[in-house]
């Protein structure tokens, strides 16, 4: 497996390459999912490509940019195991040699849930994957539906600018007690971690009540009352929208899921599910 620090790297190294190529972004500090997204990549392609990038435009905190996690030699070892071709870890001025100022239009789906309560976090992701589109210019992109609005986000990105890539969702990696994987909650305390998979528990409750015709509104406030009685937890937000635009829903239609957004302590947990 080949580390590239520079795009001249990257492409010299891909300009050797026939075939398909797969592509998998992350910021690090993998864990089972990411490694999942890898090993799918690697199923359905000639040559995989994996990028380890903290993108600072899209963290509307800086004291949450300074809290991400960093565990480079953990994550290339973990992306050797799982057939990784090369990993892209270019330097921030590598990415950006000149700030990026462009401002793109999500309609809709930047006001919503996550567009509304982390501004310009969407704006800032848009930047960097089209950023890095443009260096890998992959065939296929794949993206775990943790991040269920970033993949809607993104897909309307490359309609806007790179129509050439095909865009892979792929299911949520969840650990035995279901709380969904994320880089983040490594940064847990034990009795955080313990608290948190009650987000999984409660929002699969109330999925199986809207699907068996329970009032939409009334579900949604009942489930964060339940995640707000444990002491560590605090709901953000819980909705069900439609799973394009992510518009909300009181009546159950084809397809919705139920979304939800919940600090425990300084980590801020994300998590969705279908209501089948």
């Amino acid at each position: 497996m080949k580390i590239a620090r520079t795009a001249a790297e990257l492409q010299e190294f891909l300009a050797g390459r026939k075939g398909i190529s797969g592509f998998v972004p992350t910021m690090g500090a993998l864990h089972s999912g990411h490694i999942s997204l890898a090993e799918k990549a690697r199923e359905e392609n000639d040559t995989v490509v994996v990028s380890i990038f903290v993108n600072p435009t899209q963290f509307n905190d800086p004291a949450d940019l300074e809290r991400y996690p960093r565990t480079e030699q953990a994550d290339l070892e973990l992306l050797e195991a799982a057939g990784t071709d090369i990993v892209f870890a270019p330097s921030v001025k590598e990415v950006y040699p000149e700030p990026d100022t462009r401002q793109f239009d999500f309609g809709e789906l930047e006001k919503v849930m996550e567009g509304a309560h982390r501004p310009g976090h969407f704006n800032g992701v848009a930047q960097v994957v089209s950023r890095l589109f443009d260096t890998v210019k992959p065939t296929k992109a794949y993206f775990g539906e943790k991040d269920f609005q970033q993949i809607a986000v993104i897909h309307k990105m490359v309609e806007q600018t790179n129509p050439e890539v095909e865009i892979i969702s792929c299911p949520i990696i969840r650990d035995m007690d279901g709380l969904a994987l994320s880089s983040r909650n490594a940064l847990l305390t034990p009795d955080q971690r313990k608290a948190a998979p009650c987000i999984y528990k409660v929002l699969k409750e109330a999925a199986t009540r809207i699907a068996a015709g329970g009032d939409i509104k009334e579900i949604t406030i009942w489930a964060a009352e339940q995640i707000d009685r444990n002491p560590f937890l605090e709901t953000e937000y819980i909705e069900v929208a439609e799973p394009h635009a992510l518009r909300s829903v009181d009546k159950l239609t084809e397809q919705n899921r139920i979304f939800a957004a919940v600090r425990c302590g300084k980590v801020r947990l994300i998590d969705n599910l279908p209501i089948n």
